[in-house]
């Protein structure tokens, strides 16, 4: 993976780049992640793909301006980073509130999307849980220790979670600025519209992937982006949390590409 990184209105953006196809995938990572929360299944997309992943402005170690993290604002900036990169037509895959971006985006950009890709997205729940409410403690209070509870929470007692996500998280959420754009756009995203309208707008191919065990972002919530999306298809991983691309990168990667290449 090769580091690069680009000015949008200013703010400087960090991504990651790999592979060298005329084809492309965004992967947009969730509130409080960074690029490296794809490292897993970058490998397997690389090998057809070119894989473009970033920071997302206030995550990571893109910049941090004091702004308003709406679900529009960060909208607006995925289509100034696709601009700015030249890129006309690609493949996004969104996580978590990177699926709730990704979805406000093709509701109004879909001559932009060949295929779309949402993971265990935000937008439709309303309420916390004990594991969302864990990882907020672990963003506003950065601990290893904290941070491993709520990495443990979120992906099931079972798994061992690897020491170097905790770390990285811890060391992130120490930057400036970061406690105030994890919480201004936890904040947008409770003072949201449930994303239901802009889903019904979505008519490119669609596939939904949700970890059974999600305590974050609990499966039920699939329903709906299923039933308002068009042309979608639902896909659910056994012994996954709320990451399956970190739980199971190979069975991920195969099922996102099986999608994209029929």
């Amino acid at each position: 993976m090769e580091e690069k990184f680009i000015t949008i209105d200013g703010n400087k953006i960090r991504y990651l780049e790999s592979g060298g196809t005329d084809k492309t995938i965004v992967l947009l990572h969730g509130i409080g992640a960074s690029a490296e929360r794809w490292e897993f299944v970058i490998p397997e997309f690389s090998k057809h793909y070119k894989v473009i992943v970033p920071d997302l402005i206030g995550f990571g170690h893109s910049d941090k301006p004091l702004v308003d993290y709406t679900t529009e604002f960060f909208s607006d900036f995925l289509s100034s980073f696709l601009q700015k990169l030249g890129i006309a037509r690609t493949n996004i895959i969104g996580s978590s509130l990177g699926g709730q971006i990704t979805a406000k985006y093709a509701s109004q950009h879909q001559e932009v999307i060949e295929n779309l890709v949402l993971v265990s997205p935000s937008g439709i729940m309303k309420h916390s849980t004990p594991a969302l409410d864990a990882y907020v403690m672990a963003a506003l209070y950065p601990d290893i220790e904290v941070a491993k509870n709520a990495f443990q929470m979120m992906a099931g007692p079972a798994r061992q979670i690897n020491q170097k996500i905790i770390e990285n998280f811890v060391e992130r959420m120490k930057l400036p600025n970061a406690k105030m754009a994890f919480m201004s756009t936890l904040l947008g995203l409770r003072n949201a519209e449930t994303i239901t309208k802009s889903l019904k707008k979505i008519s490119v191919p669609t596939l939904i992937i949700w970890g059974e065990d999600d305590p974050v972002i609990p499966v039920k919530y699939a329903d709906e982006f299923v039933s308002s999306i068009q042309d979608c298809r639902f896909y659910m991983m056994d012994n996954c949390g709320h990451t399956p691309y970190v739980d199971d990168p190979k069975r991920f990667a195969k099922l996102v590409l099986d999608f994209l290449e029929n």
